[in-house]
């Protein structure tokens, strides 16, 4: 289980495996997306050794949305085809945050890297 946003008492059982990494559903700072990086291979090698695996954020919008979609793309899907299949088996509202679907579309490496150059206000 992957949680991108956490509450006392709402985890699984001790006996699952379960990665805690909060994320705002905002502008993601480099390293932020770094963490949806590794967590997306995470999640496909799971997907790849035929054992399920959740991700869930506090609404199922956008932070699982956007982990799950980059997992979709590691497991061979094209961004526009992984943010459809998401919105169509999710819900319409899936990637609602337009930053995060920005992301997807210019891949999570161009955007980590523009990230870091963009100078503080």
């Amino acid at each position: 289980m992957i949680s991108l946003f956490a509450r006392d008492g709402h985890g699984p059982d001790p006996q699952i495996e379960h990665v805690v990494s909060e994320i705002p559903d905002a502008p993601l700072t480099a390293g932020q997306i770094l963490t949806v990086q590794q967590l997306a291979l995470m999640a496909a090698r799971a997907v790849r050794d035929g054992r399920s695996t959740l991700v869930r954020c506090h609404s199922g919008y956008n932070r699982s949305s956007l982990v799950v979609a980059q997992t979709l793309i590691e497991l061979g899907h094209d961004t526009t085809a992984a943010i459809a299949l998401l919105r169509e088996r999710r819900s319409p509202l899936a990637l609602n945050n337009q930053v995060f679907e920005q992301y997807l579309t210019s891949g999570l490496d161009v955007a980590c890297l523009l990230t870091s150059l963009e100078m503080p206000s």
